[in-house]
């Protein structure tokens, strides 16, 4: 299998290096176990777990692709940016990455008090200690909540408590869509915006929105992702196409408990894409497929 044409991919996913439910390396060995030729570990403003998943990636003979996902604003809107094969030693990103991080400990500081508001305490001090960096997000609460029996699951928690509009929520000054496609060109990699059809947005908006990420440097948008409809799928193909854009494709995997989203499970791209690993290069990857 050539790496110029990998087989079976998958562009996003999470570690325990942000909120994710495996550590690097048992993603890695799930990741071989679904069969999967190489996957790239894009975890929330951090590449800390790239590191640890290299020598079990070359073990299992698995591609491994360094990546991150960023948190950024467009149009008073969260919209988050994949970035593919990043170089993890770049001292920009890494910079640019821990004032990530101090905002995403501002944000924990601030749900915790409104739990605490809302009558359910304890919960900063729960949450952190299920982060491995000690910087809890929302999936951490929404883990906490489950553990103190507040809520029976973590969809319950998101929609009683963590969702957007609900009372926990906290909304974070990111910064603009523009200043993160720039850090990620900056260090080496192809910057992908990241599940567009989730973003409530009208398709006339989503359009300005592919505009506008391409406008700043943007190569790439997810096009398949697991819980994008087949009509959406089209649709966002065409915005690829429409704007010169490379199409990704990406479970966003998280963990076994979201049953409804597994890894390197999703929509076929659409034969009339460019796939996003035509641009990759055999030394993008970290390790080889066997």
């Amino acid at each position: 299998m050539s790496l110029n044409k990998p087989g079976p991919a998958d562009w996003h996913t999470h570690s325990t290096a942000s909120d994710g439910e495996l550590s690097p390396v048992e993603l890695v060995q799930s990741a071989k176990a679904s069969g999967l030729d190489c996957f790239a570990l894009t975890d929330h403003d951090t590449v800390d777990g790239v590191g640890q998943a290299i020598n079990t990636a070359q073990e299992l003979g698995v591609g491994l692709v360094a990546g991150v996902e960023v948190s950024s604003c467009w149009s008073n809107q969260d919209i988050h940016i994949v970035g593919l094969a990043v170089d993890t030693s770049h001292s920009g990103l890494l910079g640019n990455l821990k004032q990530q991080m101090q905002r995403r400990q501002e944000r924990a500081c601030h749900i915790g008090l409104r739990l605490e508001k809302l009558g359910v305490h304890g919960m900063y001090d729960a949450a952190s200690a299920l982060a491995s960096n000690g910087v809890p997000s929302r999936p951490h609460f929404a883990q906490a909540l489950v553990d103190a029996e507040v809520c029976r699951d973590k969809k319950q928690a998101f929609h009683r408590y963590l969702a957007v509009s609900k009372p926990a929520y906290v909304k974070t000054q990111w910064p603009s869509l523009a200043e993160v496609v720039g850090w990620i060109r900056a260090a080496g990699g192809m910057p992908v915006l990241a599940h567009p059809g989730r973003y409530k947005l009208t398709r006339t908006k989503l359009d300005r929105l592919v505009s506008s990420f391409a406008e700043a440097g943007g190569g790439a948008m997810e096009v398949a992702v697991s819980n994008h409809t087949t009509d959406m799928v089209q649709y966002l193909a065409g915005l690829a196409q429409k704007y010169g854009l490379y199409a990704s494709q990406g479970s966003d995997y998280h963990g076994p408990s979201m049953e409804w989203v597994k890894l390197g499970r999703f929509p076929p791209l659409p034969s009339r894409c460019r796939p996003v690993s035509e641009w990759m290069t055999p030394s993008m990857y970290l390790s080889s497929c066997k």
